[in-house]
């Protein structure tokens, strides 16, 4: 189960507004809000909670089923390629 809050942090991730999410997924944006307005089963029909979850995963995001620590949502990839840290050389007077 996908819960509201879910869907909040998922929209949130892919910096989607409620009208670009309705936009995608043709349903109306109280539909959205009234989905995201829960922590947990959202009050909104099977088929448009379909349509909302496959927006978010083609978007790019995956949502974690819950576990012990609770219910989560990712990225499916980063597009930020990791920073290497320099290696600090070390000063003469750093010996002194």
């Amino acid at each position: 189960m996908i819960t509201g809050s879910q869907l909040r942090a998922a929209r949130g991730l892919l910096n989607l507004s409620v009208s670009e999410l309705a936009e995608r997924t043709g349903l109306a944006i109280n539909t959205i809000r009234r989905a995201e307005g829960t922590n947990g089963e959202p009050a909104i029909t099977a088929a448009n909670m379909k349509l909302l979850a496959s927006a978010l995963d083609t978007a790019g995001v995956l949502f974690i089923p819950a576990d012990e620590l609770g219910p989560g949502v990712r990225l499916k990839e980063s597009d930020v390629t990791p920073v290497q840290p320099r290696r600090r050389r070390a000063a003469k007077d750093d010996d002194q």
